[in-house]
This record gives structure tokens, C-alpha cells and sequence, in this order.
């Protein structure tokens, strides 16, 4: 079976993996690739220019390859507007240094979309990760030009929507192994499990704009 490309990780130990950590704890290792970012649940609130110029520098490293997870949630973490204020200095970081952003959403699909519309920022690539919201929300989402990453839980009628070359797939903070995940979405999908996984894995690395990931292998014997 291919190894499938896990889009959305909180596993520092993964590998063939986009491994998502908070600029303040970026401790990169050989091989391995990152988005940094702060999570709108965490203490965006108590975030100081010390906290943003550290998201900037790690924004910059090679092996971050995406800004985030960031974003917007209705249901949790600071008020909105303070989210906003995180999200926007996220999407203009992402502009500045040239990387697509790994968004956080929930219940906030249209605020999402108009405010990188409104920065004037829509050439941002956005990819909604844990994608669980109906087939309306994802339309919104597509509609916008976004990526939609499937884990274990999901609404099938939002996957089935998606079209093939905006599908990706991750295990965030499940239990469950990336093949698992893999071979649930195929099944949802009719699809053979390797097709899933050449697919998603092409669609990781368009969206990451990287014709693979040998650069960040560890050489041998180092």
C-alpha cells in the first residue's frame, strides 16, 4: 500500500506529515515539515509583539511550508473580533512570505471567506482542515477556492461534494492512524484505498506548491 500524506497533524513524532505547532514550542527536526501558527483557542488574547515576531521567523523557515492552523470559532476561545484580528495578521504573514494557510472553522465559513476577500487577499490559499460542516458550508468553502481535508468524523454528503483535485485528508488529534482515515474516506468515496492516498497526496503537494518533499528528507547516515 502507498503511504498516504497526513494534511493535519498535532503527532510531532509523524512522518510524511504537515505537523502543526505553535511558533513558541517550533522545535524543527530532520525530515519532517510544519505549519505554525496560534490556534484560535489558544490565549490569543495575551499575545504580545514578542509572540507575533516569533510566528513571523518561524513563517520564514524551510521546512514550514504553511501558516496555521489558525482561524475562527464561533464556539470557542476569544471573541470573534480578537480572532479576527489573529486570523487577518495570519493571512497577510502568509502573503508576505508566500504560503498557504491550514484554517481552522467553525461555524464561520462566511466570515472566513469575506475577510480574505476584504484584505483584497484572495490569491491566500486556504485549506479548511477537520472538515465536518454539510454539503451548504462546504459549498461555500469551494466556492471560495479552498482545499477541504477529511478526518474520521465528517459529514458524507460535504466529502461526496468535494471535487477530487480539492480532497485531502488527516488525522488532527484522533487516535486513529492515517491509513485508517484513508481507507474510510475511500470507502465513503468508492474508491480503492491507494487511489485515495495517490490523490490526496498529489492534492498536499499542489496545495503546498512543493513538487515533493525529498528536500526535506534527512540524508542518509547523518
Amino acid at each position: 500500500m502507498s503511504q498516504p500524506f497526513d494534511f493535519h497533524t498535532h503527532r510531532l513524532d509523524a512522518t510524511d506529515a504537515l505537523i502543526t505547532v505553535d511558533p513558541r514550542r517550533f522545535l524543527p527536526q530532520p525530515g519532517k515539515c510544519y505549519s505554525v501558527g496560534f490556534h484560535p483557542w489558544d490565549t490569543i488574547l495575551e499575545l504580545d509583539k514578542n509572540d507575533f515576531q516569533r510566528l513571523e521567523q518561524c513563517a520564514k523557515h524551510e521546512q514550514v511550508l504553511a501558516i496555521g492552523e489558525t482561524g475562527l470559532d464561533s464556539l470557542r476561545g476569544a471573541c470573534l473580533d480578537v480572532q479576527r484580528q489573529v486570523f487577518a495578521r495570519h493571512l497577510s504573514l502568509a502573503a508576505t512570505v508566500g504560503k498557504p494557510v491550514v484554517v481552522h472553522c467553525v461555524r464561520t465559513a462566511q466570515e472566513i471567506v469575506t475577510l480574505r476577500r476584504d484584505m483584497g487577499l484572495t490569491s491566500v490559499a486556504m485549506a479548511i482542515h477537520g472538515m465536518r460542516a454539510n454539503e451548504r458550508v462546504a459549498q461555500v468553502l469551494l466556492n471560495a477556492g479552498c482545499y477541504l481535508s477529511f478526518g474520521m468524523r465528517y459529514n458524507p454528503h460535504a466529502l461526496l461534494a468535494t471535487p477530487p483535485e480539492r480532497l485531502l485528508i488527516e488525522t488532527d488529534d484522533a487516535p486513529e492512524s492515517i491509513h485508517e482515515v484513508a481507507a474510510t474516506v475511500a470507502q465513503q468515496l468508492r474508491m480503492s484505498t491507494d487511489e485515495l492516498i495517490n490523490l490526496t497526496r498529489t492534492n498536499a503537494l499542489r496545495f503546498l506548491s512543493r513538487p515533493d518533499l525529498a528536500l526535506l528528507q534527512p540524508v542518509p547516515g547523518t
